[in-house]
């Protein structure tokens, strides 16, 4: 029964969010109660477990999620990611052009959130499509494919730090790992696939075409822009080498623990891009404030849908549905990681958003942590891969996809969803790689 009773709770998360299109927090809600209630878990002990679930999982995610969101609108308004993309197009030349792309959607997408890289990015995609007469599927498919990557795979972002956190993994470790499962990712579903694909004719309809280009003297330096966006990942990557290059008697080791923690790296950034990104740019302190103020809405929803998922995490445990199916997993042969990898995948392909399927799913296959041998970090990875599956119709990057660069659904199938499952795919076969090694 416990099992019958999470099949139908996902299945029920699926039917409110897709055909109902209710909010996914309030679905979210609404299959707690429906899971414990169905357990026979007392009606005080469910609401307790939902708070319970919702405090744990935002307690620390909260500043993370509030300081990556601040960060990612001052590079985006300061012109920082117009400054990045820019230069390394002319550098790399019209040849290696797909290579400038995908830089520039890793460097920028660390710090934002996909839709906002996205938004940002896509107006240039456009421009250096017209200005070198290449398609625009070969130019913009791999700087998606970069964003989406870091979208799933690294922390800061909030499905990967939300599930670091549910499996209580070290955030720098998973960041390093997931950075070495990235780079082959991004190259074959980028680079590689798009040029498979060159026949398809995609044009950005005019309402999209509006970009927001600044000036040359408007926008910071190179040098400025790289540092203040990677500058969280800088230090959380530091932190994280030092920590096992330095001997545990050093006597700053836990000055550099502290630097490297993603809350305190994150607070450093922002404050050093308040300075380099606004200050000495000329903004006025109250018009960067307001600015800050006005990013954090984009990630309440977000901030919401976490919690909601964490607290059917808890509910799954202290109902005994999750020692319930440890239970029914320990003596299987399958790998933990392509167990998660699939239950992600599964539920990712019904519910259409990544966050969601990951987020799920991180609740599903806890217990795999702790009675398997299974790394962490890997585990974080593995469900990653999985959320970026098979993305259709019912995902809403799908349909970003298509309307702007003005595909049928068909080739959007044919385009934006192989490039996804190829990410999925190169995801897991390089955490099945680093599960050698580690």
């Amino acid at each position: 029964m416990p099992l019958l009773i999470v099949v139908f709770g996902i299945a029920l998360l699926f039917i409110l969010i897709a055909f109902f299109k209710l909010n996914a927090f309030i679905s979210f809600v609404i299959v707690c109660l429906f899971v414990g209630l169905f357990q026979n878990m007392p009606l005080e002990a469910v609401v307790q477990s939902i708070q319970l679930g919702i405090g744990n999982t935002l307690g620390f995610l909260v500043m993370i999620l509030g300081f990556g969101a601040m960060l990612g609108k001052l590079v985006a308004d300061s012109g920082a990611a117009q400054r990045i993309t820019s230069k390394l197009v002319s550098a790399f030349g019209i040849k290696y052009i797909q290579w400038a792309v995908v830089l520039a959607g890793f460097i920028v997408g660390i710090p934002m959130f996909y839709s906002v890289g996205f938004v940002i990015l896509i107006p240039l995609v456009f421009t250096v499509a017209a200005s070198t007469g290449l398609p625009l599927i070969y130019v913009g498919l791999p700087m998606l494919a970069s964003l989406s990557v870091t979208h799933g795979f690294l922390p800061p972002h909030p499905a990967p730090t939300a599930i670091a956190t549910i499996f209580n993994a070290d955030i720098g470790k998973t960041l390093l790992y997931g950075i070495f499962i990235a780079i082959p990712a991004i190259v074959v579903a980028g680079p590689l696939f798009s040029r498979t694909i060159k026949k398809i004719e995609a044009t950005p309809l005019k309402e999209f075409y509006n970009p927001v280009v600044l000036k040359e003297d408007e926008m910071p330096g190179m040098t400025t822009s790289v540092l203040s966006a990677l500058l969280p990942v800088i230090l959380i990557v530091l932190a994280t080498v030092l920590n096992y290059a330095l001997p545990d008697n050093f006597p700053f080791k836990n000055v550099i623990a502290f630097v490297g923690n993603p809350v305190i790296a994150l607070l450093i950034a922002v404050l050093v891009a308040i300075y380099t990104l606004g200050l000495a740019r000329g903004k006025k302190m109250k018009e960067i404030m307001d600015s800050l103020a006005n990013s954090i809405s984009s990630i309440t929803m977000v901030l919401l849908i976490i919690g909601g998922a964490g607290a059917l995490k808890q509910i799954l445990v202290d109902s005994g549905v999750s020692e319930y199916i440890a239970e029914l997993l320990k003596d299987s042969s399958i790998s933990p990681l392509i167990l998660a990898w699939s239950i992600t995948t599964i539920i990712r392909v019904c519910v259409g958003s990544a966050t969601v399927a990951g987020l799920t799913a991180a609740g599903i296959v806890l217990p795999l942590v702790s009675n398997s041998s299974a790394s962490p970090e890997l585990m974080v990875l593995a469900i990653g891969s999985g959320s970026l599956m098979l993305s259709h119709v019912n995902d809403g990057g799908f349909w970003m996809f298509k309307e702007y660069f003005n595909l049928s659904v068909k080739e959007t199938l044919s385009t934006w969803t192989v490039m996804e499952t190829t990410v999925g795919v190169m995801g897991l076969l390089g955490v099945l790689i680093l599960n050698t090694f580690i």
